[in-house]
């Protein structure tokens, strides 16, 4: 089976404390959750304030549906980001074969 494996790095200008970081990053994480199968992962440490890289895998049978559906996530990202305030840095998808 096909894996697809999405990073984020984001940042968040606005943030002034960890507390504010972890407030973008959480709602970012619980809307993804709640509206696509995928597991998601903070990958960073958490030191730095306004920065924040998110680990995003789906798997499915079928390559072209992953496909989709990381696009599908990427732009919801966007939309989050956008609505909180946050700002994507760098995106990059891979799709990891059978």
């Amino acid at each position: 089976m096909p894996i697809a494996r999405l990073t984020i790095e984001l940042e968040i200008p606005h943030a002034q404390s960890l507390k504010d970081r972890r407030q973008v990053v959480r709602s970012i994480k619980d809307k993804l959750r709640h509206g696509f199968n995928l597991s998601i992962a903070e990958l960073d440490d958490g030191i730095v304030w306004n920065r924040a890289t998110l680990g995003i895998a789906a798997i499915s049978s079928s390559t072209s549906y992953l496909t989709g559906q990381i696009r599908l996530i990427d732009e919801a990202v966007l939309r989050l980001a956008a609505g909180l305030g946050a700002e994507i840095m760098d995106s990059y998808a891979e799709i990891l074969p059978e």
